[in-house]
């Protein structure tokens, strides 16, 4: 702690006597100044002890009272007056001033020099500095021997938490809490969610304070919160909570850093060791997708403890032009981090495909990573992902391309997630949108819609009501209000203007696309 002016007054040396401000004597003294100045503001910073003699103050009541007000706006901690020189005592309308502004005055005896009690500051300075300085390389040290041993961030945070007389929180990259100490402050830092989140969202390395009885904390409590997050490529890896009875000191400020540079590095370190993993991981992916299974299942079985077992889905990710560059790559850290806290099993790859980069997952079904990557893609703007039906794993090629076939349907009708059961279940008529579909369909119908601009009879509308009643004359014909012979002619001259048979199942089908593509 740094000196306080309590501290400097009670030295026996130095003989001082408080006559104002004795209630304000815990604040710390920053520095010791001297100047004879009647205005020594513009030289000073703010928590300073200063000295004087009053050479120029004189004994007005109106001058003092002035210079008294000067120092405490600008922040000086305490105000001593040597006496014997300039004023034989403190003068009482400086006293009563003091008194007035809360200002600690203290009487400096003339046989006390003010060198004496720069002295005395500086040492309480120096041993203050020299005590931070060996905690923090002692705290550095505890924390490093934690971070290599067995329990790596856990027995960090517990140290930590320790340390600085308080509690601390990891959040792994999604924001999900992963270790806390002491364990009764699980509920507290669970309640940092929404803090987290927003610090999830910005670049790495970024923090949040907030005191008292801010939003999101225990106002039971009313402690005070640092929130920093983790990582080291703008990409936050996980975050870091503390929460201190006060604010945190100078030294425990060190303490903090030294934390999160050793998580940091742990979780970078972590994140290496995954990229290695995930490059094995896609290489067993693509075995498994091939067909390979039973080479898989021995690969797997000495990497991964296996495949993943029951039944399983297949799930493509994929981003749109508007989707933010890195949503792809946190769409598979999230399915990793939700797998890997409920020790699920499950492959994942990234690879450049035919429409741009995308994320392949294999999970089991409504497990933890599959719920997970519904999640994120709810969260991020012009992201998508398709998913496979339910399969086994030796299913897996055939899931894998049912979900790229669902991707292509999100991407296009610009959804979110499109299973492949809706994709078997809808109508074919929506995904005819491409500019190739809708060109041969005007193209094929063009003769009869000239002639309907040109001459009698819509033969339109009447192939549209003849091949909607699957042939049948009555029924077209009534639906158009007309005899069924009319409608008759008119199919004849459909057959003449476009060259082809109403008899040919194939001509009939594109017909109705056709029709149907240009519906709104």
């Amino acid at each position: 702690m740094p000196p306080t002016l309590a501290s400097v007054v009670r030295s026996s040396s130095l003989h001082l006597t408080v006559l104002a401000g004795a209630d304000q004597l815990e604040r710390p003294v920053r520095w010791v100044h001297t100047s004879e100045l009647d205005d020594p503001t513009p030289f000073l910073e703010g928590g300073e002890l200063l000295l004087t003699t009053g050479i120029k103050l004189g004994k007005a009541a109106a001058k003092l009272q002035a210079y008294v007000h000067r120092l405490a706006d600008a922040g000086v901690v305490g105000l001593g007056l040597g006496v014997g020189l300039s004023h034989t005592e403190v003068p009482q309308a400086l006293v009563d001033a003091a008194a007035q502004r809360g200002l600690p005055l203290i009487r400096v005896p003339e046989a006390t020099p003010f060198i004496a009690i720069s002295k005395t500051v500086s040492a309480a300075l120096a041993a203050e500095q020299y005590e931070a300085v060996t905690t923090s390389f002692e705290a550095q040290e505890e924390l490093t021997r934690a971070a290599l041993g067995k329990d790596g961030t856990t027995a960090v945070v517990r140290k930590l938490a320790a340390r600085l007389g308080g509690w601390a929180a990891l959040y792994d990259g999604s924001g999900a809490l992963s270790a806390v100490a002491p364990d009764w402050a699980a509920r507290r830092a669970g309640r940092l969610a929404a803090e987290v989140d927003r610090l999830r969202r910005r670049p790495a390395p970024s923090s949040a304070a907030l005191q008292g009885r801010a939003p999101g904390i225990d106002t039971a409590d009313e402690d005070y919160v640092v929130v920093q997050s983790l990582g080291a490529d703008r990409r936050p890896r996980g975050f870091l909570a503390v929460g201190t009875e006060d604010r945190i000191t100078p030294t425990e400020r060190y303490v903090l850093n030294a934390a999160v540079a050793l998580l940091t590095l742990t979780l970078e370190r972590s994140r290496e060791l995954r990229q290695a993993e995930e490059r094995m991981g896609a290489a067993l992916l693509g075995m498994v997708l091939a067909g390979e299974i039973v080479t898989a299942r021995q690969v797997a079985a000495g990497l991964f403890g296996g495949l993943p077992e029951g039944t399983v889905r297949v799930l493509v990710g994929g981003a749109g032009p508007t989707a933010d560059p890195e949503a792809l790559g946190e769409l598979g850290d999230r399915a990793e981090q939700a797998g890997s806290r409920v020790a699920e099993r499950l492959l994942i790859s990234r690879e450049d495909g035919p429409n741009g980069p995308r994320l392949i997952v294999l999970a089991p079904d409504n497990g933890a990573a599959h719920r997970a990557c519904l999640g994120a893609v709810e969260e991020h703007e012009g992201l998508a992902l398709g998913i496979s039906a339910a399969a086994s794993v030796e299913e897996a090629g055939t899931a894998f391309a049912q979900a790229e076939r669902a991707l292509a349907v999100a991407l296009r009708g610009g959804k979110r997630a499109v299973d492949h059961e809706e994709v078997g279940a809808g109508s074919l008529l929506p995904l005819l949108g491409e500019e190739a579909v809708t060109a041969f369909a005007e193209g094929l119908l063009r003769p009869l819609r000239d002639h309907d601009r040109t001459a009698r009879g819509d033969l339109v509308a009447s192939l549209r009501a003849w091949l909607s009643r699957h042939g049948q004359w009555d029924a077209a014909a009534a639906d158009l209000g007309v005899h069924r012979h009319t409608l008759r002619y008119r199919m004849r001259r459909v057959e003449e203007l476009l060259g082809r048979s109403l008899d040919d199942t194939d001509a009939r089908m594109e017909l109705w696309l056709a029709l149907r593509s240009g519906e709104d």
